[in-house]
């Protein structure tokens, strides 16, 4: 690879700082300039080299570091001053990650482009917490839908999934909960098994397991908030008997 004008767009992985590939490593460790999302390990930011420079360039508590179109000009001014840059996505960078915008306005410049695939939290979070996405008899298929769309408003594909036998995995949808609950309800879902899991594969992970009458209240009491992964379907049901299977493994 040409580390001249060069970007590559890594996928971080859901948190758990193991759940990166190798290809990610090399090319963090190959970068001269690093540009690192919030939802990142901060963690993976130690296979850096010493002399690459770091940016942070992600959302807190509603506050942006830069607007994205900032960051695509950063790319391309970086890439040009320093040879390599890295832009470093949790979970996957092709999954509501922004990746392809970035490289489609990066490649107008120039720049030699490639991506890294990251393993995304929309499959790698519940499966942590033992549940299937898919399992004969309980789901032959599953939706991976944002909750919040670039319009700041849930995506209408929420009210199709419902309709449907299918899990439903919603990301960036904890400030539409209230709004989610309505529409199960009005498929008459009230009794559907719901996950919330928060900080997913992470060491201080927090997770509410209801219906989707009862989650409001189990988010209150456990207090769950961004950053969540929010699981919908029978599957769901499933979490205690894989759980128990991981634990005796783990044990032995």
């Amino acid at each position: 690879m040409s580390l001249k004008n060069t970007l590559t767009v890594v996928g971080a992985g859901p948190g758990d700082i193991d759940l990166i590939t190798l290809k990610a490593i090399k090319a963090i460790k190959s970068a001269n300039v690093v540009l690192y999302d919030a939802l990142i390990n901060e963690a993976l930011l130690e296979y850096v080299n010493n002399d690459a420079e770091l940016i942070f360039v992600g959302k807190r508590k509603g506050c942006y570091a830069f607007q994205q179109d900032q960051i695509n000009e950063l790319i391309v001014f970086k890439a040009k001053e320093k040879g390599h840059v890295v832009r470093l996505k949790g979970g996957d960078p092709f999954i509501f990650g922004r990746g392809a915008e970035e490289i489609d306005y990066a490649r107008q410049f120039g720049l030699e482009t490639y991506v890294v695939p990251g393993i995304t939290s929309a499959i790698a979070v519940p499966a942590y917490q033992g549940i299937p996405l898919t399992k004969r008899g309980a789901s032959e298929s599953f939706w991976v839908i944002t909750g919040t769309t670039k319009q700041h408003k849930l995506s209408t594909d929420v009210a199709l999934a419902a309709t449907s036998t299918a899990t439903v995995v919603i990301l960036m949808g904890m400030g539409k909960l209230a709004e989610i609950v309505k529409i199960f309800s009005s498929q008459n879902k009230q009794d559907t098994a719901i996950a919330i899991i928060q900080n997913g594969t992470r060491v201080d992970e927090n997770v509410g397991i209801g219906t989707i009458s009862t989650i409001e209240k189990i988010v209150e009491e456990k207090q769950l908030a961004n950053p969540a992964i929010i699981v919908i379907g029978d599957v769901v049901k499933e979490r205690a008997i894989l759980s128990s299977i991981f634990t005796k493994v783990a044990e032995g």
